[in-house]
């Protein structure tokens, strides 16, 4: 894995989150490139979900700033986004579940980012939904559906995609796939920030992580670096973690 040496698509800088007197994110800084996947780790409520969310346009900031291709996004709509180029899996996918599985995508393709739309059909073979196609995403299992989340947000042809835990729960074959799909998608030059609690699957798929605590960030570089740090160990790798 390499890191790419173009300008960096997005920003954050002292990122500020607070929810009443509680400071959920207190300065987060880093950026990321094209085509570099980026992992964002810490023991749980150290504010990684909630930094996908103010990124995503879920929540406001309240201090700092976040910048995608130069300009200040803090606080537009998810919606928006999604048409600039910016978009997210959830932890709990929310899929129409009246819908098919193709018709889950066809609404999320009208958000796309205005460029040539996605083959949706080459997009379902290339993520193992092809043959659940004309399911509908109430019927389809736990790891299918966070496969069909993942589709969604790529129906909207992002340049940043945004993965809050996309591997929980799945079986060990399943991380393997997944782990691949996302180096494929950062080889394709999406840049991905992926937030995740399994070490094995951060180690497969990052080219740099960021670790976070009490809404800060105190590390940053590679995995195998991040783990021989004292701090780290005993904040992150100690037990901290869920």
């Amino acid at each position: 894995m390499c890191v790419s040496p173009e300008q960096p698509l997005l920003v954050v800088t002292d990122l500020v989150k607070r929810f009443g007197g509680f400071r959920a994110l207190d300065g987060v800084s880093f950026h990321l490139a094209p085509g570099e996947v980026l992992g964002l780790v810490g023991p749980n409520g150290s504010g990684k979900t909630t930094c996908i969310n103010v990124i995503s346009g879920l929540y406001p900031p309240d201090g700092g700033s976040v910048t995608y291709r130069g300009r200040a996004i803090g606080g537009v709509p998810s919606h928006l986004l999604a048409r600039r180029g910016i978009n997210r899996t959830y932890q709990s996918p929310k899929p129409f579940l009246s819908l098919t599985v193709m018709e889950n995508v066809l609404v999320a393709a009208t958000y796309g980012n205005g460029g040539t739309p996605p083959d949706l059909d080459a997009l379902l073979a290339s993520l193992e939904l092809d043959t659940l196609a004309g399911r509908r995403a109430g019927e389809l299992n736990s790891a299918q559906q966070k496969t069909l989340d993942l589709a969604r947000a790529l129906a909207t042809g992002p340049s940043v995609l945004l993965v809050d835990e996309l591997a929980a729960g799945l079986n060990p074959a399943e991380l393997g796939r997944m782990a691949s799909r996302l180096r494929a998608l950062a080889a394709g030059g999406i840049a991905l920030l992926v937030v995740e609690h399994l070490m094995g699957f951060i180690e497969e798929v990052t080219d740099r992580v960021v670790v976070m605590n009490a809404g800060r960030e105190f590390f940053e570089g590679t995995l195998a670096t991040a783990i021989k740090d004292p701090e780290v160990i005993r904040v992150f790798l100690g037990g901290a973690h869920g």
